[in-house]
C-alpha cells in the first residue's frame, strides 16, 4: 500500500515539474517576441546592400554555376528574421494568431505574419484577423499594396513578421510591407540584375517555387527544370498554377485546392498546361530565398520532376525515365 507521504511527495514533484516547464515555456515565448522585435529593428537599420547574384543567361539560354550563390544565401538570407531557418521566427509564426501571445510582451504591439507562398487574399485575412479589420479594411489594404510600384497583381506582400500597433490601419500596414519589399527585394534588384532577368519574370518563377518546392536547395533544383522548359519552349505544366486559378473562384472553399485531371483544361492565362511560357503574374508572394533560387537554378538536364509523398524529389531528362520512376514508386505512371 502506498503511504500518504509518498503520494504527497509525488504530487509535489509533479507540481514543481509542471511549474518549471510552464515557466520555461513562458520565458521562451517572451524571448521569441523580443527577438522578433529586435531582429526587425536591426533589419530596418541595415545600410549595405549586396545585389542578387544571377546564374541565368537569357541570351545564350544557359545556366552557369555561380559560386557566389551559397555565400549570398548563408551570409545574407539564412539568418534574416523572415528566414525559415530562424528558430525564433518559427515560434512567433506559430503563436502569432493567439491573443494571449500577442499580449505577453506588449499590450499594444502586434506581430503579424505573411507566410512565404501565401496569396495576397491570405495575407489580408491573416493580418486582418490579428488587427481586427473588417472586410472593407482588408479590401482597402489589398488595393493600397497593389497600387504601389512596381504595379503587379501579386508578389509584393513580402513574407515575414511585421511589428505593428494593434490599431494599425490598412495604410499603416501597406507602408510597412512596401518598405520591406523595397529593402529586401528592390534594393538588391539593381539595374544590372534587371538586364539579366526582368524582375517580373523572377517574381513569377519565385512564386512558383514557393508552391512547388520545399527548402532552398530544392527550390534551386525545381528552378533548373523550369528554366530548362522555358529554354525549350515547353509548357511548364505546374499544378500550382491550376490551384491558383481554382482558388481565385469565390465558390472554392480552399486557397490551394487539390487538383483534378479535368483542371488541366481550365480556360485561364494562368493554366500552364494549356499555355506556354510563364503565367502573366506571380501566383503567390515569394521570399528573397525563392527569388535567389529563381535567379540561380542548379545546372541540370532534367525537364520532368515530381515529389513523392515523403517529400523526396525525383527528376528526369526524358519522359520515359520520368514515367519509369513514377511506376517504381506508385506502381503506375501519372
Amino acid at each position: 500500500m502506498i503511504s500518504k507521504e509518498t503520494v504527497i511527495r509525488s504530487v509535489f514533484t509533479i507540481v514543481i515539474f509542471l511549474s518549471i516547464t510552464a515557466t520555461i515555456g513562458i520565458v521562451l515565448l517572451l524571448e521569441s517576441k523580443q527577438q522578433i522585435f529586435s531582429m526587425i529593428n536591426s533589419s530596418q537599420n541595415e545600410m549595405s546592400v549586396t545585389p542578387f547574384p544571377v546564374s541565368v543567361n537569357l541570351a545564350t539560354r544557359a545556366i552557369i554555376e555561380n559560386p557566389a550563390v551559397e555565400n549570398f544565401f548563408d551570409e545574407t538570407l539564412a539568418s534574416a528574421p523572415e528566414s525559415k531557418n530562424n528558430w525564433w521566427n518559427k515560434i512567433a509564426s506559430i503563436f502569432s494568431s493567439h491573443e494571449w501571445y500577442q499580449n505577453l510582451a506588449s499590450p499594444v504591439g502586434r506581430i503579424v505574419v505573411i507566410w512565404p507562398g501565401d496569396r495576397k487574399e491570405e495575407a489580408a485575412k491573416n493580418i486582418g484577423d490579428i488587427l481586427g479589420w473588417n472586410k472593407a479594411d482588408r479590401s482597402e489594404f489589398i488595393r493600397l499594396v497593389d497600387s504601389t510600384s512596381p504595379v503587379i497583381a501579386e508578389g509584393k506582400y513580402y513574407p515575414g513578421q511585421y511589428v505593428a500597433h494593434k490599431g494599425a490601419t490598412p495604410n499603416d500596414m501597406k507602408d510597412l510591407i512596401e518598405q520591406e519589399f523595397q529593402t529586401k527585394i528592390l534594393s538588391r534588384y539593381t539595374p544590372e540584375v534587371e538586364k539579366q532577368v526582368p524582375l517580373n519574370d523572377a517574381l513569377i518563377i519565385a512564386s512558383l517555387l514557393e508552391r512547388e518546392a520545399s527548402d532552398f536547395n530544392n527550390m534551386r533544383e525545381v528552378s533548373g527544370v523550369i528554366w530548362n522548359r522555358l529554354f525549350k519552349n515547353m509548357p511548364l505544366q505546374l499544378d500550382a498554377t491550376l490551384q491558383y486559378v481554382r482558388g481565385s473562384s469565390q465558390y472554392e472553399a480552399k486557397w490551394w485546392p487539390a487538383i483534378k485531371p479535368a483542371d488541366k483544361y481550365i480556360k485561364s492565362a494562368y493554366n500552364t498546361y494549356k499555355n506556354p511560357g510563364l503565367p502573366p503574374a506571380p501566383i503567390a508572394n515569394p521570399s528573397a530565398e525563392a527569388l535567389l533560387a529563381a535567379l540561380n537554378p542548379v545546372v541540370t538536364d532534367c525537364i520532368f520532376y515530381f515529389h513523392a509523398k515523403g517529400g523526396q524529389y525525383y527528376c528526369s531528362p526524358t519522359y520515359e525515365e520520368h514515367v519509369s520512376k513514377l511506376k517504381s514508386i506508385y506502381g503506375q505512371g501519372r
